[in-house]
Formats: structure tokens, C-alpha cells, sequence
């Protein structure tokens, strides 16, 4: 999953991407509110993590203009304040979870994690479609509860078609989910990971869409109606 993280405390900002970016996440790092604004109107991400008293911009600034326009986006705001009236504004402001500094990276990983299962509907931990599990905690993922071996990149491209089974995504929306900012993709990057998915799952469990791109169909049971 693709994060927009905003930190201007740099030694803070660059250990929390280094390590969401060791947890598999592609991440995005900004230091000021107007960059995060406008990553934010121009970019995919899954969920952002801003904190509050971001130079130019607070945190809270930005999550307001993005309530605004009515965009839906898991936010998690970042702070030193931990008075109750602060938690509570920070909240008020439209953030989805709040955390005091200073935060172990393995928590605001979990809280990261919480936020996007809450946004696509679901409460159990571990994603399951069909014979797949997906486990987000561990970055690891089950065939018919057999242990599959997949590389990061595998696991993302698998854990973003898992999210809409059924639905396709583009080339690029894939690369989007993949890839931060100045990360060199190969052309056919997305493609190399699709065949080795494939390899590993079966055939038949992602589709290629001609003009459109790969959706995961989990294939029927015996006995199951089409």
C-alpha cells in the first residue's frame, strides 16, 4: 500500500519511512502541510499519516481541506500534544486515529493497518478471499492454508488485487501502489509480478483484462455455481 507520510522533524520522518518501507509499504515522505496538501490532491494513496505541527500548513489544516472536498482518506495524525481538548480536536478535524510522540514504529504500523481495514469494510485482521488469506501484521499470505513464499512486491500487487476482488486495476494504478516517489520502475515491472503470482497461485486466479488491466477471481469450488 502507497502512505503519504508528513514529518519535519527529518531524523523522525526518515526513520518512520525507512522502516513502513522495511514493513512492505511504499511510502512518500514530505516535510511541510502545502506539499502534503498537494501530494494529497494528486496522488492515490491508501492512508496518510500527517502530524500536526507541520511548517505552512498544520496537520489539522489538512485533513480540514480534505474533509472538505469530501475525500474519504484514512488519515492518522502525529503529535507531541496529548492534552484531552488536543485528542479530541485532532479528531473533531476529521482524523480517523490520533498518536502521542513518541511512537514505537510497530504500533503505528498496527494503527496503519486498522485504519485501512475499517476503510474497505473489514473487521477481521486477516483478509480472506476464497482459499487466499492474507495477512497484512505479517506481510505474508495462505493458499488453501499452505504457506505461499512471495517476494514484498508480490505481496503488495496480491494485497491491492485482493482488496476489490472482481474489479480490475490498471498498469498503473498497480505501480501506484507499488512505487514511491523517485523509486526507477521498469516498464515491465508489473507484468514480472503478475507471472510469478501467477506461478504460485494458479493460472487461474488473475486475469488479464485486455485495455484494462488484472483483476483476482478466486476460482469456484467444486460443487459451486458459476
Amino acid at each position: 500500500m502507497r502512505l503519504l507520510l508528513a514529518e519535519d522533524d527529518r531524523a523522525l520522518g526518515q526513520a518512520l519511512a525507512d522502516g513502513l518501507r522495511r514493513l512492505g509499504h511504499a511510502v512518500d515522505w514530505v516535510e511541510d502541510g502545502r506539499h502534503a496538501a498537494s501530494a494529497l490532491a494528486d496522488t492515490p494513496y491508501a492512508a496518510a499519516i500527517l502530524d500536526w505541527n507541520l511548517p505552512r500548513m498544520s496537520g489539522v489544516d489538512v485533513i480540514a481541506g480534505l474533509r472538505r472536498r469530501g475525500d474519504r482518506l484514512p488519515v492518522l495524525l502525529l503529535t507531541a500534544r496529548d492534552a484531552l481538548d488536543d485528542r479530541v480536536q485532532g479528531l473533531d478535524s476529521g482524523a480517523d486515529d490520533y498518536v502521542v510522540k513518541p511512537v514505537h514504529l510497530d504500533e503505528l504500523a498496527a494503527r496503519v493497518r486498522a485504519l485501512l481495514r475499517r476503510a474497505e469494510g473489514q473487521a477481521a485482521p486477516v483478509q480472506r478471499v476464497g482459499a487466499l488469506a492474507l495477512d497484512p501484521g505479517s506481510r505474508s499470505a495462505r493458499l488453501d492454508d499452505v504457506p505461499l513464499e512471495l517476494s514484498p512486491r508480490e505481496y503488495a500487487v496480491l494485497e491491492a488485487l485482493a482488496a476489490r476482488p472482481g474489479h480490475a486495476l490498471s498498469r498503473a494504478q498497480l505501480e501506484d501502489a507499488l512505487y514511491g516517489w523517485g523509486e526507477e520502475v521498469a516498464s515491465n515491472a508489473v507484468e514480472v509480478h503478475v507471472h510469478h503470482l501467477r506461478r504460485k497461485l494458479g493460472p487461474e486466479w488473475i486475469r488479464t483484462l485486455r485495455g484494462v488491466g488484472y483483476a483476482l477471481y478466486p476460482p469456484l469450488a467444486d460443487g459451486e455455481a458459476p
